[in-house]
């Protein structure tokens, strides 16, 4: 299998196989206690919880909460980590990198992260927008002149011509009418399992031009389905600005905010923590991508903003708070602070709210330009407040940034199958229930 079909399929749907079982998973202690002051290695500056307002007593919960998803066998490791106004204020990881190797998960070892790239390439494209070399209402036949002869494919089959241009905005807020394929059953969705084109691409020149090639499944703005927009946003990228998609998050994002682990492949020398994949598999916990010799050790075939990243807590955080802090890091501006609150702003009108991702719906969530976003939080199944934005990666990786409470919430695991909302929101509650 090539890179780029585990990565295509493992970012969609996460239905991943292969071996390996559960051995003794006792407790990772944390490196250091919480409180030192390791900026290099937890990407913010660490602090006291009561620094920043925030319970000791309370985000010690967190600990045991996570380490029983270990214990019982559901789940090989988790890292979590709660920022503050800029600090970090808890960071740990329980249970195992490699269950075979019997290697323990370290908190700063390197995930898969998946979708959590398209937050990413979002603020990629918003810096393009910010230059005037893309433009939210551009249509993206201008970078992809493909896109310029798209039909929409209705359910009963019946082929017809759009009622306007998909634009650069819809891509952003997932109303192009793409699709996945792997989260629904429409005559569309049936056309793209069918197509090859996650497998067959060789560049990301040649999957837009492939995805142009497949009809859409509504009309632009007209339907709200997450699908491989993100992805035709990254070759938008490297058309507008003359880049290369991974040159131009390097010069642009990944190297100004210091992302010193964040790529789309895991060099040798940082190959020792790199976590293991896992799935469940007749009742036990079974290796579905090696730390190893896996696809993430070897170049992709082609460059997926849409999930193609690894990374690991202390990188995204920094990602995490230039956001919360609207678009600035340490005296690095990445955006100005209108354009990370436009992104931030659900995009969506009421009659598209809410999202669904195949059969998980989220009553709470609008969307922004590159995450969802709360707009009812009394709809919510987590704590959240309005004006919260999030996104999650299908190997179970969740970040949540909250301007009201100035928080960012991460718990990560390498779980291949796209099911541990569970965990998510038990701790998000026990985070909000540790602010004083």
């Amino acid at each position: 299998m090539t890179r780029t079909s585990f990565h295509s399929i493992a970012v969609l749907c996460g239905l991943l196989v292969a071996c390996g079982s559960v051995e003794d998973l006792g407790p990772t202690p944390p490196e250091e206690p919480i409180g030192v002051s390791v900026p290099s290695s937890s990407g913010l500056p660490m602090t006291e919880p009561a620094q920043v307002g925030m319970s000791s007593d309370g985000l010690n919960r967190i600990r045991p909460a996570m380490q029983a998803y270990v214990d019982d066998g559901r789940l090989a490791g988790v890292m979590s980590m709660v920022a503050r106004r800029g600090q970090v204020v808890y960071w740990d990881a329980v249970g195992m990198r490699d269950l075979d190797a019997g290697d323990q998960l370290e908190r700063d070892d390197i995930f898969r992260i998946f979708s959590m790239t398209k937050p990413i390439t979002s603020t990629a494209i918003m810096t393009l927008v910010e230059e005037g070399k893309v433009a939210l209402n551009d249509p993206i036949s201008k970078f992809v002149p493909e896109f310029g002869d798209t039909e929409v494919l209705t359910d009963e089959g019946e082929r017809v011509a759009v009622d306007g241009p998909i634009t650069v905005q819809h891509l952003l807020t997932h109303t192009s009418g793409l699709t996945y394929g792997f989260f629904g059953d429409s005559p569309v969705d049936r056309l793209y399992n069918q197509s090859g084109i996650f497998f067959n691409a060789q560049s990301l020149e040649q999957f837009a031009r492939d995805i142009a090639g497949l009809p859409l499944l509504g009309h632009p703005g007209a339907v709200w389905n997450y699908s491989v927009s993100t992805d035709v946003l990254g070759r938008i990228v490297e058309v507008a600005s003359g880049q290369s998609f991974d040159a131009f998050l390097q010069d642009r994002i990944i190297g100004p905010l210091g992302m010193e682990d964040t790529a789309f492949q895991v060099s040798g020398d940082k190959l020792d923590r790199f976590s293991g994949n896992y799935a469940t598999i007749g009742g036990n916990l079974r290796l579905t991508d090696s730390p190893v010799d896996g696809q993430y050790t070897r170049p992709p075939a082609w460059l997926s903003g849409g999930g193609g990243l690894t990374s690991t807590g202390s990188d995204y955080v920094r990602f995490a708070q230039m956001l919360l802090n609207e678009g600035e890091l340490d005296g690095v501006r990445i955006l100005s602070a209108d354009t990370v609150r436009l992104m931030r702003t659900n995009h969506l009108p009421e009659a598209l709210i809410p999202i669904a991702v195949g059969n998980y719906l989220s009553p709470a969530y609008g969307f922004g330009l590159g995450f969802a976003v709360v707009v009812d939080e009394t709809a919510s199944p987590e704590p959240d407040n309005n004006g919260v934005h999030r996104w999650a990666g299908a190997a179970n990786t969740f970040f949540w940034i909250d301007p009201e409470t100035e928080l960012i919430g991460m718990v990560w695991m390498q779980y291949g199958e796209f099911a541990a909302y569970e965990i998510e929101r038990e701790f998000q509650t026990l985070v909000y229930e540790a602010i004083d």
